[in-house]
């Protein structure tokens, strides 16, 4: 049975995307750094990416936009980033595990919600690691682009400095205007 992983990155942000990715892995797949992309270092996310795509039956990445994350909330956003990974995958999954505990059905495919996923199942954890991978890719160009929030290293989380940066530059078209820590600055 082909089952895709599926997991998001970016949920907790202030600005970008959130970016979702679909894994479906051959039967019995391992690799030895395989876990929860936020239990890797880059470093070790990165040497894992080209092993997934390479190996995997089927993968895609899909986003879903600050301006739609605004439009839809964020929980709506991330199942819809799922959605968009899972219409881009090259093979129909019998089965969907997905990170967390909610999602909501997709095209007539039996969802399986697994909390800690990312940590439990394969697929969910090559899931984990090419949507934090491609976002943090996506935030560093952004990074290049609005130097002064600090997005190559933050990511765009709500850490001191970026609400700092946050609080003296003003807010950024890739800032999501709904979140707690930008619409106060509106």
């Amino acid at each position: 049975m082909s089952e895709a992983g599926c997991d998001e990155a970016g949920r907790g942000c202030l600005a970008g995307p959130v970016y979702a990715a679909a894994v479906i892995l051959p039967d019995n797949f391992s690799h030895p750094l395989l876990n929860d992309s936020k239990k890797l270092s880059d470093a070790q996310r990165r040497k894992l990416v080209p092993v997934i795509k390479a190996e995997a039956v089927a993968w895609a990445v899909a986003s879903v936009s600050a301006e739609e994350i605004d439009s839809i909330n964020i929980l709506n956003a991330s199942i819809l980033a799922m959605h968009r990974a899972l219409d881009a995958l090259d093979v129909r999954p019998a089965h969907i595990a997905v990170d967390g505990n909610r999602f909501k059905p997709y095209a007539g495919v039996e969802h399986t919600t697994v909390v800690g996923g990312d940590g439990k199942l394969a697929n969910i954890a090559a899931a984990s690691v090419l949507a934090k991978t491609a976002r943090d890719d996506f935030m560093d160009a952004a990074a290049a682009e609005f130097p002064q929030y600090g997005w190559d290293v933050n990511k765009g989380y709500p850490t001191a400095s970026h609400r700092a940066a946050l609080a003296a530059a003003g807010v950024s078209p890739l800032h999501r205007r709904t979140f707690r820590g930008v619409k106060e600055l509106l």
